[in-house]
Parts: structure tokens; C-alpha cells; sequence
């Protein structure tokens, strides 16, 4: 065996050695801080135990691992909590604490997270932010002054469905409605339209939306 060979062997046993303790077959229940739970499958986890009657298979489970654990369904940390005490702890005593996200490095970049009602902690200015968004933009008032917005917005998509039509090309409605959508919503909040239906920009802007969406529900 040559020096080459060698050291490849060895980056690939190295590798394996590394991979297998990130994965969930490499790691005991209940470690990286997270409360007990039964030990997981690969890929998908513990989802097997969870059997066709989840209510009973939850109740075993608490019987062995106690009234706080952890399941592992597929990528997603999931943790369980089958006790009145601890439901009353985590929903009532400690809810602010739980009802908060993680804000990503990225939203603290510019501390835009302190203007975002998405972003922002449950406090006296989140209430503030969801008041204004209510009074002002999601009222009856503001739904029905917008009327001719809609209609506006509707008729751009009957004409691009005519255009479409008269060109003898097939219409895209999933990116159609979306870019609709995306128009209405522009015009209301910014007094513009973000896309037009002859463009990419929605459709890329709605890979950017599906694909921040998919990091956060891994966080």
C-alpha cells in the first residue's frame, strides 16, 4: 500500500468516525441538552414509536422517560410535555420565555428583528406593532377602502391570462396567483408592484420565502 492510498484510507475512516457521531445513532437519549428520549432511528427517527394511536403510545413513553422528553420525528427535535404540573410550568409560569423564537444572526444584522412583529418578543411593543397591523391594514375599513386596489390587481390577471391565451401559451396559475398576491400585498403596504406576470422575480422571490421558511423550521 502506497503513502497515497494510506492517507486516503485513513480520511475515509476519519470521516465515517466523525459522521457517525453526528448522527443520531452515535449520540446517547437525552444528550446536546435535550430531555430524555427513546433512542432514534436514522432518517426518520422515532416516528415508529408514535405507532397508530399516538395518545397511548405518548402515555407509555412517559411512563419510562418522565413528564418532559424529547422525540425525534425525522429532522425535527420535538419535546413532549405529559404532565398537568409541567403544562401549567411551560403555558403559564415561563410563556413568554416559550412563546419567543430564535432570531437569527442574519435578522440582527441591521437590528431589523427590533421593528418585525415577526421577529420581535412577545412585549408591550409587539402588542403595539400587531395593533397598528390590525387598525391599519387588516381592518374591515382598510379592506373595503382597497376595493378598487383588488379589482386593480384582479384585472392585471385576467389581461396576462388573455395575453397568454391570444399567444397561445400555457398559463402558469400557481405563479400567476402568487404574483397576484404578491402585487396586492406590495400596493398595500409599499404603493407598488414587486413583480410583473412577464417576469422571474416572483417566482424567485417565492424560492427565497420557501427556502428561508424551510432554514427556520430547522432552527
Amino acid at each position: 500500500m502506497d503513502y497515497i492510498t494510506f492517507l486516503l484510507l485513513l480520511s475515509f475512516v476519519w470521516t465515517c468516525i466523525h459522521l457517525l457521531k453526528l448522527s443520531p445513532i452515535g449520540r446517547k437519549p437525552g444528550t446536546a441538552g435535550l430531555p430524555p428520549r427513546p433512542r432514534p432511528l436514522p432518517i426518520i427517527g422515532n416516528i415508529l414509536k408514535l405507532g397508530d394511536k399516538p395518545y397511548r403510545s405518548l402515555a407509555n413513553l412517559f411512563k419510562t422517560y418522565g413528564p418532559v422528553m424529547s422525540l425525534k420525528l425525522g429532522s425535527t427535535a420535538t419535546i413532549v410535555i405529559s404532565s398537568s404540573e409541567t403544562a401549567k410550568e411551560v403555558l403559564h409560569r415561563n410563556d413568554q420565555a416559550f412563546s419567543s423564537r430564535r432570531v437569527l444572526d442574519a435578522v440582527r444584522a441591521h437590528n431589523h428583528h427590533e421593528s418585525s412583529v415577526v421577529w420581535v418578543p412577545a412585549s408591550a411593543h409587539w402588542r403595539k406593532i400587531r395593533k397598528i397591523c390590525t387598525t391599519q391594514i387588516f381592518s374591515v375599513q382598510h379592506l373595503d377602502a382597497s376595493q378598487g386596489l383588488r379589482r386593480k390587481i384582479v384585472q392585471e390577471l385576467l389581461d396576462h391570462v388573455e395575453e397568454c391565451c391570444g399567444r397561445g401559451c400555457a398559463v402558469n396559475i400557481g405563479g400567476a396567483a402568487f404574483t397576484a398576491n404578491l402585487n396586492l400585498l406590495s400596493n398595500i403596504i409599499f404603493s407598488i408592484n414587486l413583480a410583473h406576470h412577464d417576469s422571474n422575480f416572483s417566482q424567485e422571490f417565492k424560492n427565497i420565502v420557501w427556502g428561508v421558511m424551510g432554514i427556520l423550521s430547522g432552527v
